[in-house]
């Protein structure tokens, strides 16, 4: 019985995974290789942040994880927001919440722009 339980317990009840201790990541990327109105996905340590270029073209950074189950969100252009495929859910380009289950704003990040790299930050 427990060689048959102990499986199904560790696959519906994860390992705890220690959050990255970065504190900043550099990106390859100059800002004018980012056009507005578009979003990209990039490594925050251990998670995924995403980098968007509002349609006026302010450089936003967020923690690309959905408050509501971790579900990856993703820019949508159409509808110039951030987007949450798992439930529908909605984020502006603040990074609030404005549709959906989600029950609080995404972790929001610094952008700093150098030569030729973005440089992305935690609680400046």
């Amino acid at each position: 019985m427990l060689a048959v339980l102990y499986p199904v317990v560790r696959y519906v009840i994860p390992p705890a995974s220690a959050e990255s201790a970065a504190r900043s990541v550099a990106l390859d990327l100059a800002a004018d290789e980012i056009e507005p109105n578009t979003g990209q996905i990039f490594r925050f340590g251990t998670a995924p942040g995403i980098l968007v270029r509002t349609p006026a073209g302010e450089l936003r950074a967020f923690s690309a994880v959905c408050t509501h189950l971790a579900c990856t969100v993703q820019y949508r252009p159409d509808l110039s927001h951030i987007w949450c495929a798992c439930h529908n859910g909605h984020f502006d380009l603040n990074g609030i919440n404005i549709a959906g289950p989600h029950p609080r704003p995404l972790d929001s990040y610094s952008v700093k722009v150098g030569d030729r790299r973005i440089v992305v930050s935690k609680g400046d």
